[in-house]
């Protein structure tokens, strides 16, 4: 059985020339519960954050016959969301100044009290928390509240069960399912489950990029690298540092970068384009794929090994129709989000629209579920959503009824075979009396039959 892999702590560097600086700072910071890492030297901090991401860097401005002044560029081109605290015995305003314009983020004056240090590092952490959470929400990643997620069938819940059990560990998962799932949704709450749920969680969607771009997203590069490359990019390997890394459509990696790809999976390893440096990365790999990835290894576009190395812990979702007992909680949670978001009235579905939900195949999945809900909200003007809010058409009223089990010609007694033939119907009319003259009866005669199969 895997061990619990040990909660992330985040990164500090502290570059200074005096050995008794750097232990007394560094006993401080890891008392606190950082993870610290030191430089003597310019090389040695050039080089600390080439193969390493730090959060925040502790630098001296007199570092021998060096600059701190003179490095502080250097290492924010090297490691540009990395927060830089400038440290000085001089009280010199100008100084102070200069080191702003330069880059640092904030000023100590030494000797300083281990209150004043950790305060002034648990700042600059802040700060980069909150950039991280910016550019989550920016990007339209906000992790969904893993305590919510939950189904009440049967196969879908021995899935999340093994999914919390995968989440405690650093193993790669690879998620497997149909377009609109929810495999998007279920890598976030992996992420959300695991010792790494408050470093960032960065996507990379495979399909959107070619293998040039696409290895620049993932790896970064450096200026000039290549046309265009006006700067110092980081990528989203680097984004994720301490958190998790979800490559979104995995199956349609290109082939040219899979090599690459597959020695930065072995090994963690990497270099950014342009740059011969090797990294180092600590980051937990989810991928998802709605690909036959047996299928792409047998037709070579594919490589065995990269999926050998992906597939370690495989979780298959089912698609919406084999799970209808999700389908109501779903749309209810849905509800109650998008009233929220977009202040509308609505608060419950009314008979018919349930009948709807539940009689309709779904072949989108939850995101077909979750356009169908916000349109209703949007278009509800009162406090039932009702089943002309919901955007079902007589073509895909008739795709319902047609996918609806048991079907003519199983194995069932007519006593079933009618139960669902009247459970469709009624979920795609939008009222009893519509529903009986469909099926044929009188509106009595199908009240009768409801209240004998305990149809809702």
């Amino acid at each position: 059985m895997n061990e619990s892999p040990a909660p992330i702590r985040e990164r500090v560097l502290l570059v200074d020339d005096d050995s008794t600086v750097l232990r007394t700072f560094r006993l401080c910071l890891e008392d606190a519960g950082y993870q610290i890492n030191v430089a003597h030297n310019a090389a040695s901090a050039i080089a600390a954050v080439s193969r390493s991401v730090f959060d925040v860097c502790v630098l001296d401005i007199s570092l021998g016959d060096e600059s701190g002044l003179e490095l502080l560029p250097q290492l924010r081109a090297a490691a540009p969301w990395m927060r830089v605290i400038m440290a000085t015995a001089e009280s010199d305003a100008a100084i102070a100044v200069s080191a702003m314009r330069a880059g640092a983020a904030d000023y100590l004056i030494k000797p300083c009290g281990p209150d004043e240090l950790i305060h002034a590092v648990e700042q600059q952490l802040q700060a980069r928390r909150l950039e991280r959470r910016i550019e989550e929400l920016e990007s339209g990643r906000d992790i969904a509240p893993a305590e919510h997620f939950d189904s009440a069938n049967a196969a879908m819940a021995r899935l999340l069960e093994t999914a919390r059990q995968a989440a405690e560990t650093d193993a790669t998962v690879l998620i497997l399912g149909e377009s609109g799932t929810g495999k998007n949704m279920l890598a976030r709450a992996i992420h959300a489950w695991s010792n790494r749920r408050k470093a960032s969680f960065a996507t990379v969607n495979c399909p959107s990029l070619s293998a040039e771009l696409l290895e620049s997203e993932l790896f970064g590069h450096v200026k000039g690298a290549f046309t265009g490359a006006h700067e110092h990019r980081s990528g989203r390997v680097q984004v994720a540092e301490g958190g998790t890394l979800f490559l979104d459509e995995i199956g349609e990696f290109p082939l040219a970068l899979q090599p690459k790809f597959l020695r930065f999976l072995q090994d963690r390893e990497y270099e950014r384009v342009g740059d011969p440096r090797t990294r180092k990365a600590d980051v937990r790999l989810i991928a998802a794929t709605n690909a036959d990835l047996g299928a792409a290894v047998a037709n070579g576009t594919f490589r065995s090994d990269l999926y050998y190395r992906l597939n370690v812990i495989s979780l298959t979702v089912p698609p919406l129709r084999e799970r209808p007992e999700d389908i109501l909680p779903i749309a209810h949670d849905l509800l109650t989000t998008l009233v929220a978001r977009y202040r509308r009235p609505a608060r419950r579905f009314s008979e018919s629209a349930r009948n709807a939900l539940l009689g309709y195949s779904w072949p989108g999945n939850v995101r077909e579920l979750a356009n169908a809900i916000e349109r209703a909200v949007i278009l509800c003007g009162g406090e039932d959503i009702g089943y002309e809010h919901l955007p079902f058409t007589a073509a895909n009223a008739a795709a319902s009824l047609a996918s609806a089990t048991p079907r003519a010609g199983d194995p069932v007694t007519l006593e079933a075979l009618e139960r669902a033939h009247i459970e469709a119907i009624l979920g795609a009319t939008p009222t009893l009396d519509t529903a009986a003259r469909t099926l044929g009866i009188d509106a009595s005669t199908l009240y009768r039959k409801r209240k004998s199969y305990g149809i809702g």
